[in-house]
């Protein structure tokens, strides 16, 4: 099934889903670095990268939703489709919290657990994700193959012609 919101010729929540959850990592790898070290600038890094997740979160999960609500309904895929979406907002909700705590002086330690949960959940809903695309082709075009053209416009796709090329530009 095609996504609906598309950039570039690719699924738009599929592209930008990548920035929430790299954002998670780095906030949970900058709350190490802050227990390991004590320097505020970690704290600080951690803090800021909630806050991009946040944010780009905001930006994907509709792009997601316009998808979901395309899927037929009493279908596996609209199950797993759901239950990615309920995970997701609540790694919304956990991140929300940890960031509120973050703000209050003696709340930092909370803040983490709450972070490191959130990152846990965040591998079950991206692995959630993944089955909706590999296992039922949520988001995939629907004319896809090993030698279909470029996905981008004809003058686009110009710019790129080696990568439409019908010899393998590899040697064997």
């Amino acid at each position: 099934m095609e996504s609906r919101i598309k950039l570039f010729g690719h699924p738009a929540h599929q592209m930008l889903v990548a920035f929430p959850l790299g954002a998670f990592g780095f906030s949970v790898a900058s709350d190490l670095l802050h227990s390991c070290t004590g320097e505020r600038r970690y704290e600080r890094a951690a803090a800021q990268a909630i806050d991009f997740a946040l944010v780009s979160g905001a930006i994907a999960i509709p792009l997601g939703a316009v998808d979901w609500l395309a899927i037929p309904r009493g279908t596996r895929a609209r199950r797993v489709g759901f239950w990615h979406a309920v995970g997701n907002g609540a790694l919304v909700g956990l991140l929300s919290m940890s960031r509120q705590l973050r703000s209050r002086p003696r709340g930092l330690s909370g803040a983490k657990y709450l972070s490191g949960a959130a990152f846990l959940l965040s591998g079950v809903t991206a692995w959630l994700g993944g089955e909706l695309v590999n296992r039922h082709a949520i988001g995939v075009a629907d004319r896809s193959g090993l030698d279909v053209p470029s996905s981008l416009h004809e003058g686009w796709a110009a710019a790129f012609g080696a990568l439409d090329a019908r010899r393998d530009p590899l040697p064997r």
